[in-house]
């Protein structure tokens, strides 16, 4: 599981992150852009790191957020490096099964 800096936990219990939160699934109608199911998850295109953790053109502006249901978040940062072994998957709660039995 994605561990979060003691920054990056900051920023997210922020009311500012909780208002661009709120405001941003509103103006996409709570609905994943990848998809088209329901949302769960505000991403950040830019991902957020110790270097721009402050800058608020990264972490509270719309133009770099995308809201993701937990399968096209889990597909964002996981495809590319599987965090799991061969069989093994998240289903769309996020949690690993075995897709073997």
């Amino acid at each position: 599981m994605l561990k979060h800096t003691v920054e990056a936990k900051r920023l997210y219990k922020s009311a500012a992150w909780r208002r661009c939160r709120e405001s941003y699934i509103a103006k996409i109608h709570g609905l994943c852009e990848r998809c088209g199911e329901p949302g769960k998850i505000v991403h950040h295109k830019t991902h957020i790191d110790s270097e721009n953790i402050n800058d608020p053109m990264i972490t509270l502006n719309h133009n770099n957020l995308e809201y993701l249901c937990q399968t096209c978040h889990n597909r964002e940062h996981h495809e590319k490096y599987s965090p799991v072994r061969y069989g093994m998957a998240f289903d769309n709660d996020g949690n690993l099964i075995n897709l073997e039995g």
